[in-house]
């Protein structure tokens, strides 16, 4: 119970570790293949407005899913 449990939340964050986010390591999978087809890297004025979006929805996320706990305790 325990090992399939720990392996549950393991996979979980394996999977929203690869969204597409610039701040996870999806985001910089993203810009890598964005590099690879423009030849050159993205500029870092962009690169810091896309961490920022990131950030943000990182944010987003954690506030909704902190929210959506306490409702559940209430």
């Amino acid at each position: 119970m325990v090992l399939s449990t720990a392996a549950l939340i393991s996979l979980s964050l394996a999977v929203l570790n690869l969204l597409p986010i610039p701040v996870l390591d999806g985001g910089h999978i993203v810009y890598h293949f964005i590099e690879l087809i423009r030849g050159k890297p993205l500029s870092e004025g962009v690169q810091m407005v896309g961490l920022n979006i990131g950030l943000l929805l990182l944010a987003g996320f954690m506030v909704l899913a902190i929210g959506n706990d306490i409702s559940r305790l209430f």
